[in-house]
């Protein structure tokens, strides 16, 4: 972060892109930044502030920026709208891309692309996906202090146990599979309430019962408050919790497996040695981290 020209104003509206980008601020100290930070990034910022509690909005960032960093969420236009400006105020934008997919449509609204000047990966596949993706653009690849931090907080997993700890981590699908009649983490969610049993061996289940397992669902974070009510209800039968801890970090120490479609907590929890699987169905497209140790429920005799 050291290279780009101070103060650098930082533009994040979603989690991934905002644990990543706050985590390199954190590693860089003394550098002048904006901070423009909104939905779920705002509340990470404001748990952790690594410089100020004070927030700009974009307008006030983009007067005296002299670079602009922003995540590539989609739940919002915002970093949309500060690479918009800094193109057209010509200041250099670099935009942190945090996952393995839909790298195109990141910098896509409304049917206008809008790329920044440089782009950051922290691993060689995502330089390689995001190099093919765009040939003109500058792809660097940056360390991932935000997982560097997640391994030394969460630390190796809990000793045997009688029960095994699962951890559902949740996230929005934002398309429809084939087939599907409801969105895709209740059709993931259903599928894996429907399948547990062919995870059984895997999990070092003995059973089915939900005496040998605790179940616990952690929505993501920009999931509304009760979206999962109503599942767990109808699924009593899993006694599954709500997962309430502050943290991912406290959520992962809990569990001996941690379980969702391809959220970045399965990298996470792969890298702090807990069991992984991808609940993905067979309707969906196959799970696009590039990761080898993850069990694969659809592909399960």
């Amino acid at each position: 972060m050291r290279e780009l020209r101070q103060p650098i104003a930082i533009v994040c509206h979603d989690a991934g892109g905002a644990n990543v980008i706050q985590a390199a601020m954190r590693a860089n100290p003394g550098l002048a930044y904006l901070p423009v930070m909104r939905g779920p990034a705002s509340a990470i910022w404001r748990a952790a502030p690594p410089i100020t509690d004070e927030l700009l909005s974009l307008d006030d960032a983009m007067t005296t920026a002299g670079s602009v960093l922003t995540g590539t969420g989609w739940a919002s236009d915002l970093e949309h709208q500060a690479r918009v400006a800094a193109r057209d105020k010509g200041i250099h934008s670099v935009a942190v891309i945090d996952h393995w997919v839909n790298y195109a449509e990141r910098f896509k609204r409304a049917g206008i692309t809008v790329l920044p000047d440089e782009m950051w990966v922290t691993d060689d596949y995502a330089q390689s996906l995001a190099t093919a993706q765009f040939p003109s653009t500058t792809v660097r690849r940056k360390p991932n202090h935000y997982l560097d931090e997640m391994i030394r907080s969460i630390g190796p997993p809990p000793a045997k146990r009688s029960e095994t700890h699962i951890l559902y981590a949740l996230e929005p699908i934002r398309y429809t599979w084939p087939g599907a009649t409801q969105a895709g983490e209740f059709e993931a969610l259903n599928y894996f309430a429907d399948n547990l049993h062919r995870l059984s061996s895997a999990l070092e289940i003995s059973n089915n019962s939900r005496s040998s397992f605790q179940l616990r669902l952690r929505p993501h974070p920009s999931d509304a408050t009760g979206k999962y009510d109503a599942w767990i209800a109808a699924h009593s039968d899993l006694n599954a919790q709500l997962d309430v801890v502050a943290s991912v970090v406290e959520a992962i120490q809990w569990a001996d497996w941690v379980v969702g479609c391809e959220t970045m907590a399965l990298v996470v929890a792969l890298h702090t040695q807990r069991r992984v699987a991808s609940t993905l169905p067979p309707s969906a497209p196959k799970c696009r981290l590039p990761h080898t140790n993850i069990v694969h429920l659809r592909d399960l005799p």
